[in-house]
């Protein structure tokens, strides 16, 4: 197991540094002026060049490129002094002179338009689009296992096809439409009845209750994001119901009279849930980073609507750290995902 999780944090290591170097020379060729945001357009050369060399921008592209994966590595080669030590906030590994390899945590740089740190803005913004996306997979998971399971013990009926129809449109709409046409029915047209709002957080302030949860403004924005995990759980769900109920421990304990909800969720249920988990789990990273138009289209303050904002200001630290940030998301989820699976079904070895 150790030897499994070494090679793959290996592995994600080099996925980073791959994303790193992307958008680092994705970004040398969009138009803006980084100086320009920073310092206003009535300033003077002099300031202009101070911003210049704070950010390294006087510097070749070689150069520039080195100091960037060096400050987004969580291991860099930094100046020893007081200085270095306050802004990385790293404990030095290997002096070399006057620098030293440095353990740290990974410097995304601050932000063109708010001066603050790239990390702290997306952090702060994390929780939201992590809410976002862990309703939505609960949501998807519980209503798509039913569905499958239902879908299963009623094969060929029209319940059974009402369902895989259903789950098919699911699939086939994009994220972004169906959360336009959900917010504008139930937040707007039909909120007088759902008693939903077209925008929202989970936490409110009011003058008079102060700060509290208002969990009806999650549930638009995770319904729209839950959709297409939802209508692949269900066809997953059905698909290996279907195997597992053909078993033949299922007919023997049927024969030995089982009732059939013993039967289905004792038996045949706990065995067929092994590729479902797996792909819940799946999910979840893929939702986080699928949650960016539906937190725009529904204003909800997480990782998506900053980022987005941040691309129409021309925020280029923002929007670089938020996709690594994102990448490094997928990264972990990815190795939790084959540790679990290798959990729930030992005939699974963690060979690569």
């Amino acid at each position: 197991m150790l030897i499994f999780l070494l090679r793959r944090l290996g592995h994600g290591l080099l996925i980073l540094a791959g994303v790193a170097l992307t958008v680092f020379f994705l970004f040398q060729v969009l138009p803006g002026d980084p100086v320009a945001l920073l310092a206003g357009q009535r300033s003077d050369a002099a300031t202009r060049a101070a911003i210049a060399a704070d950010l390294g921008l006087d510097q070749p592209l070689p150069a520039q490129l080195l100091g960037y994966l060096n400050d987004v590595s969580p291991l860099g080669l930094h100046p020893r002094d007081s200085a270095g030590t306050a802004k990385y906030g790293g404990l030095a590994l290997l002096p070399l002179g006057e620098r030293a390899v440095v353990l740290k945590t990974p410097y995304l740089r601050r932000s063109f338009q708010s001066n603050k740190e790239v990390l702290t803005i997306l952090l702060d913004h994390f929780t939201g689009t992590l809410w976002l996306a862990l309703a939505a997979m609960l949501l998807a998971a519980v209503l798509g296992i039913t569905f499958g399971v239902v879908a299963a013990l009623k094969p060929h009926t029209w319940l059974d096809r009402l369902l895989i129809t259903t789950s098919v449109l699911g699939i086939s709409v994009p994220s972004f439409v169906a959360a336009i046409l959900i917010a504008i029915t139930f937040g707007f047209y039909w909120s007088r009845w759902t008693g939903l709002n077209l925008t929202g957080q989970l936490f409110e302030t009011d003058a008079f209750t102060g700060r509290h949860l208002v969990l009806r403004n999650l549930l638009l924005p995770a319904f729209a994001l839950g959709i297409r995990p939802l209508a692949v759980i269900t066809q997953l769900t059905r698909s290996s119901m279907l195997d597992v109920l053909g078993q033949d421990y299922i007919r023997t304990a049927r024969a030995k009279g089982l009732s059939g909800y013993r039967t289905v969720v004792g038996h045949a249920l706990k065995n067929a849930l092994n590729p479902v988990v797996t792909a819940v789990s799946g999910w979840l990273a893929s939702l986080m980073a699928g949650a960016f138009f539906i937190e725009y289209i529904f204003n909800w303050k997480g990782l998506g609507t900053v980022t987005l904002r941040a691309v129409e200001n021309l925020d280029f630290p923002v929007v670089m750290g938020a996709t690594i940030f994102i990448a490094a998301l997928f990264v972990v989820v990815n190795i939790a995902v084959d540790v679990l699976y290798a959990v729930l079904d030992p005939r699974v070895k963690l060979t690569s």
